[in-house]
């Protein structure tokens, strides 16, 4: 079988790896490469792609767009409007999201309780919506969206959360920031979306980035004492989840927790 990662540009990813090793684990016959495509071709490379392959990831900036290229849309994807899985079956092409399980694993893993909490998400594309979907379902008591203009988030988002501007940032405070933009992912490291000076009024922080390990976000908070988590967890929980969508089969918990120690070591 194979499978693959469909993105822009994909030179940082350890999804290969992590699919891999899921493999190697199962005694399962698989490949799994990175596919680096522009937004202009993407409609094209999926419907090539379907030819041969047995599914794909989707990472940025693809997560929306992809949508378009499908004939079916998973019930979790629509509500998030993000596909970052895409299967290829009998029925045609079909989108899920994972980002959403895979958040959720993160938080519970890390005993982030969200319930009453005061949140702030750093970003409005596809990783994003999925994280928003998952706070809104865990009950936060405020979600705040900081996009670079406001007008430019997307509809949707403006219209069921409260969006703000990084500017609007350096007055508001609360129990967890969130970064789920790719400032500061490898290569382009030493760089945060925010100052330290936001860090001193969140409790704890939270990078879905995960090369590197810690990002210039993660430090600011470290520096000062708060609770700092990256992405690592979530990527592996998510790519897992992925798996048993393609191979049709439930996978055993502990090894997402497995692979994310041997997948850490890479990092």
């Amino acid at each position: 079988m194979k499978f693959g990662l469909l993105g822009a540009r994909l030179g940082h990813s350890l999804s290969p790896q992590i699919h891999r090793e899921v493999f190697r684990q199962l005694g399962i016959d698989a490949t799994y490469e990175l596919i680096e495509v522009p937004a202009e071709k993407l409609a094209d490379k999926v419907a090539e792609l379907q030819k041969t392959y047995r599914g794909l990831n989707v990472t940025i900036p693809h997560k929306v767009a992809v949508m378009d290229s499908l004939d079916h849309i998973a019930a979790e994807a629509k509500a998030i409007g993000a596909v970052n899985t895409v299967l290829f079956d009998n029925d045609g092409a079909s989108g899920f999201n994972t980002d959403y399980f895979g958040f959720a694993r993160l938080l519970e893993h890390n005993g982030l309780v969200l319930k009453g909490k005061d949140v702030c998400v750093l970003g409005t594309g596809g990783a994003s919506r999925a994280v928003l979907q998952c706070v809104k379902d865990m009950q936060a008591k405020s979600i705040t969206v900081i996009s670079r203009v406001i007008e430019n988030a997307p509809e949707d988002i403006q219209a069921h959360y409260t969006v703000r501007t990084y500017d609007d940032l350096q007055t508001l405070g609360g129990d967890l920031l969130i970064n789920c933009t790719p400032v500061g992912m490898f290569p382009k490291v030493g760089v945060s979306p925010v100052d330290g000076a936001v860090m001193e009024r969140f409790a704890a922080a939270v990078d879905i980035i995960y090369n590197p390990a810690e990002t210039k976000f993660m430090k600011q908070a470290r520096q000062q004492g708060k609770t700092t988590v990256n992405g690592l967890f979530m990527l592996v929980a998510q790519a897992v989840a992925a798996d048993e969508i393609w191979l049709e089969r439930k996978l055993d918990a502990g090894l997402i927790a497995d692979v994310t120690d041997k997948i850490a070591k890479l990092l």
